[in-house]
């Protein structure tokens, strides 16, 4: 079986995204590439019930190189985000507070230096009908400039990572960032950190890893 390790790491990933709430029912997407093959997870499946043969193998194009179930509908979003990045693993979640910030701003401020293993302020990707061509560039657009994690416009997040470890530890952090934020509105406005302040933090060595050396 092709990527027979990274269909498992899929699966427990699936798991881990379901057991922590990052996810309900078949909400939110995962996939881990190495070289030019992709491993996705299967539309319209649980994240929690799959097996490794559940998970089609693609090629950089889309197209199905082993597995009998049809990839995630955002599928081309993951293969938009691996064409513009070093990043060989990504999540897509619907967790609550991304959610809740993706719907009501335009980009999560740095309430916390943390934000920046994110690599700075995250930006919400503008809304377009899930599984297009133009939410897949418009979340491509809100990563740049080496950003880990972008919030999507009424509808969740997506991290990156050097691996499926990397990339779930980045969703929990986004939504603990979100969770913050949200909480923190309903005391009072919250004091952002300025850029002196988190470039103090970058000069203590605190910054995401980088994708490629």
């Amino acid at each position: 079986m092709l990527l027979a390790d990274e269909r498992a790491e899929v699966c427990r990933i699936g798991r881990q995204l379901a057991e922590t709430g990052l996810v309900t029912g078949s909400s939110g997407n995962i996939s881990v590439r190495v070289g030019d093959l992709v491993a996705v997870t299967p539309g319209g499946m649980m994240l929690d019930r799959m097996a490794p043969e559940d998970c089609p193998v693609l090629d950089m194009s889309g197209q199905v190189v082993e597995g009998e179930r049809a990839p995630s509908s955002e599928t081309p979003m993951h293969l938009a985000i691996y064409e513009a990045s070093g990043a060989s693993a990504v999540v897509h979640t619907h967790s609550t507070y991304g959610a809740v910030v993706a719907s009501t701003m335009t980009e999560l401020p740095a309430i916390h230096y943390t934000t920046l293993l994110l690599g700075g302020v995250v930006r919400v990707a503008e809304y377009a009908t899930y599984g297009t061509p133009e939410l897949a560039a418009n979340v491509r657009k809100a990563l740049e400039g080496d950003r880990r994690a972008a919030l999507m416009g009424n509808h969740g997040g997506v991290t990156l990572g050097r691996d499926l470890d990397e990339a779930y530890e980045n969703a929990r952090l986004l939504e603990w960032l979100c969770g913050v934020y949200v909480r923190a509105k309903m005391i009072g406005e919250p004091r952002i950190l300025t850029e002196e302040e988190l470039a103090k933090v970058t000069e203590r060595g605190l910054r995401p890893p980088r994708f490629r050396d």
